[in-house]
């Protein structure tokens, strides 16, 4: 078995358009994270009109830190059918700020290569001091 094979199983399984209300939709998009501890956490994105929903990536993430957890180590998102996609720019600086280490997360991409965050972006933000996000 493919190591992503759990996490596009389980994002796939979580995946699938909601209509939340008149003008909101949820799940068009799902992700799954794989913590340190080899446990798999999922989200759906959320769509609202005035661009205050979410990114899959988000959700499965706020599920880990609720969990306790916050070293991601390998993530993948998909969409209907399954299909992979990747993460946006928001999301890949989201993850990285959650644990000094999440910039190696190793992320699948759709032509089923995978690259880490810091491959995937390059000009990190910084903090103005230079320092970086204390170690959990």
């Amino acid at each position: 078995m493919h190591q992503f094979d759990p996490l596009v199983q389980a994002a796939a399984a979580v995946q699938g358009d909601r209509q939340l209300s008149q003008s909101s939709w949820a799940g068009s998009v799902a992700a799954a994270l794989q913590t340190s501890s080899g446990t798999i956490y999922t989200g759906v994105c959320i769509d609202t009109p005035c661009s205050m929903g979410f990114c899959a990536e988000h959700a499965a993430a706020a599920a880990m830190i609720c969990a306790g957890e916050n070293r991601v180590v390998r993530m993948a998102a998909v969409t209907d059918g399954g299909q992979v996609v990747p993460p946006c720019g928001r999301c890949r600086e989201f993850i990285c700020q959650l644990h000094v280490d999440n910039e190696q997360c190793q992320v699948l991409l759709p032509d089923g290569q995978v690259r880490t965050l810091a491959e995937l972006l390059p000009c990190r933000w910084v903090p103005k001091d230079g320092g970086e996000p204390a170690d959990s």
